[in-house]
């Protein structure tokens, strides 16, 4: 097979071809280094490029190989890591000036987790500055969205998203708080996954919020998602908000199909009269609702009346835990931050604890609410996004009033499942044109905590039945 021809294979199709020995790791690590190589200067999606490394480690996969030893499906395949996940010698920036040299004593677990499924690590990706949610923010440049490089390529893992879909790498990692591996997926037309809070360790990994943040895969299919969420998820003793419960087989569990499978449409989010969401948007998701009909699923509207406030709910408990996790930055370090993330950390210095605390009540009530719904359906299913990726203003300062109102109400897409602390995957469900460009829609799953499986059915199913998952940006 021809070096250009390697990336081009999903992550698992390529690691069964590495197990056959059709194709070899040293030559599939090769070929994504010289992909790199090529669309770097337009994309930004990486902040260090491990080259040596990986190189190293496809000749370790390639002699385990050649011994006979099978360490899983992504055993000699090329991975990308966001780069506020820990890897021992290697320097972790989370995309900031205060991390700039900063490298770290051991792995984060996830890391050690890939390590040990034969995983090849190609380098750690580009994100917005401490995995805010501002896509313009990182100290080491801005990232493009291969589809369109001036658009947004989601936040806050901007070069996971970008760096997977334009075959930088045959998967990767990004970590989600309110939305930064499904909204990365969403803009660029990949299947991206926020496990159930505690499924997957966070020890090693630089935090945002500590209620809300998890780590996920970003991938160019369902079954390299389940494959990657795989290799990762499981109790870790060192952190301690992991929950000791079995880990299923993925991809066993996506066959089956969904005949008979109830999924109910989030009305507040589906419904054109209330929805904010745009008519490509709900277009999108009304054929695809005919799709999941077509393959057996019974579809049906639900109502969650408290979600639209969810982005309120969520962005503010956000804030508060990000602000106190280092306090003494903004007081001696203040010039380092980004202009937009200096003062989005001083504002969130100045929210009262009492408005913190009515947030979180606000959390557990769409929590009760999202969770009574899922008693009388298997899953849920609505927008990743409002709207297809946007042309990123590179000078954008301090929001207005009426921008930050936008940007809060966008919020509660994703940062709906966030506070539910379930599984939630994002996987694209069409395109659309605008400005001549052709750019992908998404549609998001969620289900019960701990329940990644039937997402992934659903999701495999669908994508099954449809061809956007064949489809490769123009860059």
């Amino acid at each position: 097979m021809a070096d250009r021809d390697i990336i081009y294979l999903s992550a698992t199709e390529l690691g069964r071809r590495i197990k056959s020995g059709e194709i070899s790791p040293v030559e599939a690590t090769e070929a994504y280094l010289d992909r790199i190589e090529e669309v770097e200067p337009t994309l930004n999606a990486f902040i260090t490029v491990l080259a040596d490394e990986a190189m190293e480690s496809a000749r370790q996969a390639e002699s385990e190989i050649s011994a006979g030893v099978d360490k899983g499906p992504l055993h000699g395949v090329p991975v990308g890591v966001k780069d506020q996940i820990h890897t021992a010698g290697i320097l972790t920036t989370s995309a900031s000036k205060l991390r700039a040299d900063f490298v770290p004593d051991e792995d984060a677990t996830v890391v050690r987790n890939l390590k040990r499924a034969g995983a090849v690590i190609i380098g750690k990706l580009n994100m917005t500055e401490l995995a805010f949610g501002d896509p313009i923010t990182s100290a080491f440049g801005v990232t493009g969205n291969p589809w369109d490089p001036p658009r947004n390529p989601g936040t806050s893992s901007t070069g996971s998203g970008a760096a997977t879909a334009a075959f930088m790498c045959a998967t990767s990692l990004g970590e989600d708080t309110g939305g930064s591996v499904r909204g990365p997926a969403a803009n660029c037309g990949l299947v991206g996954l926020r496990p159930s809070w505690g499924r997957v360790s966070r020890y090693g990994v630089d935090g945002a919020s500590w209620s809300l943040d998890t780590i996920g895969p970003i991938s160019r299919t369902v079954e390299d998602c389940a494959a990657t969420i795989g290799a990762i998820a499981g109790y870790d003793p060192r952190d301690p908000y992991t929950w000791d419960t079995p880990v299923p087989d993925y991809a066993s569990a996506l066959g089956g199909g969904i005949s008979g499978l109830k999924i109910g449409l989030v009305r507040e989010f589906t419904d054109p009269e209330v929805s904010p969401a745009t008519s490509a948007t709900l277009d999108a998701i009304s054929v695809a609702t005919d799709v999941l009909t077509e393959l057996g699923a019974d579809v049906q509207q639900v109502s969650l009346p408290l979600s639209p406030l969810a982005g309120l709910a969520s962005r503010t408990i956000s804030a508060v835990e990000r602000a106190g996790l280092h306090p003494e930055w903004i007081r001696e370090r203040a010039d380092d931050f980004h202009p937009n993330i200096r003062v989005q950390l001083m504002t969130a210095d100045l929210i009262p604890g009492m408005v913190y605390n009515k947030a979180q009540k606000m959390r557990s009530m769409i929590r009760a609410q999202t969770l009574e719904a899922l008693e009388s359906v298997d899953v849920l299913l609505m927008p990743t996004s409002p709207a297809p990726p946007q042309v990123m203003d590179l000078t954008a300062g301090i929001n207005t009033e009426r921008e930050a109102a936008s940007w809060l109400n966008d919020a509660s897409f994703r940062g709906l499942f966030s506070m539910v602390s379930g599984p939630a995957l994002s996987i694209c469900s069409g395109f659309t044109t605008e400005d001549g460009v052709e750019l992908p829609l998404a549609m998001q799953i969620a289900g019960t905590p701990f329940d990644e499986a039937t997402l992934l059915r659903v999701a495999h199913t669908y994508e099954q039945a449809t061809e956007w998952h064949t489809r490769r940006p123009p860059i």
